[in-house]
């Protein structure tokens, strides 16, 4: 299936390495022009080299911190000084610090606020007015969490939400501009960020990595982690063209691990 991407950007955030390089690498693929960021230069440019010899695309690579209201607005105006429009913004964060209730201070909570809230207000109020006049993709790479609590997550169990409120009220308001936005919900992925969940279960539970990431795979409806690769297909479809008519929406991408409605 062509998705349309030729003569379009698209812009990546937080996307050095995991889902959103790889989500990078595939929109690049498909051949749109791609802007990436991260917070460390080196990684970020090296990030840009692999997509580049990968697709042979354009990719500007900039360092941008998305808690940072002056990087984001950097990051857009220079998307826009080097390709002229924005065509599809896939917001992408790390996610916020493990921990149970009790357990996370208000600076953790000020901190992920900024981070995995505030980076997608700021993403996309920036990012608007440089969509062109048939209308632009919006994706927030989201979790699972918003349809089943993560133990040990009150962050992203509760952050995440809050985001889907705002996808859900944006879609009605941008929908007049053809301007489409939804969520990915990732589930257990093979990324840097879920090895390092399962190496502190597997320390509170005093057991082997592999024996906790054993436990945490048969959870799974097929039995095994993601490739980012495989999450990044579905990332490349909502920020396309080719999705027509699907907006509001989170999609989950879990193999089956969600079991609520």
């Amino acid at each position: 299936m062509d998705l349309g991407y030729r003569n379009r950007t698209v812009i990546v955030t937080a996307s050095s390495k995991g889902l959103g390089k790889a989500s990078a690498l595939r929109i690049s693929d498909e051949g749109a022009n791609v802007v990436i960021c991260g917070r460390n230069s080196e990684t970020i440019e090296a990030a840009a080299a692999e997509i580049r010899a990968a697709t042979g695309g354009e990719v500007l690579a900039l360092r941008a911190d998305v808690s940072s209201p002056s990087d984001i607005e950097a990051l857009i105006a220079s998307a826009v000084e080097r390709f002229g429009r924005i065509d599809g913004l896939v917001c992408n964060a790390g996610g916020p610090p493990g921990g149970t209730f009790a357990t996370i201070t208000d600076e953790q909570w000020e901190s992920a606020f900024q981070l995995n809230v505030m980076s997608v207000v700021r993403l996309v109020r920036h990012a608007l007015p440089h969509f062109p006049a048939e209308g632009g993709r919006i994706v927030y790479v989201s979790s699972t969490s918003i349809k089943q609590p993560i133990p040990g997550l009150v962050l992203s169990n509760s952050l995440r939400l809050g985001v889907q409120g705002l996808i859900k009220t944006l879609a009605s308001e941008l929908a007049p501009r053809q301007i489409f936005i939804n969520a990915a919900a990732p589930g257990r992925f093979a990324t840097d960020r879920v090895r390092s969940l399962d190496e502190a279960n597997a320390s509170a539970a005093g057991i082997a990595y592999e024996a906790q990431r054993a436990r945490s795979e048969s959870e799974i409806g097929v039995g095994r982690y993601g490739d980012p690769a495989e999450f990044a297909r579905y990332v490349a479809f909502l920020a396309s063209p080719a999705n027509s008519y699907m907006t509001g929406q989170a999609l989950m991408v879990d193999g089956g691990l969600v079991k609520a409605l």
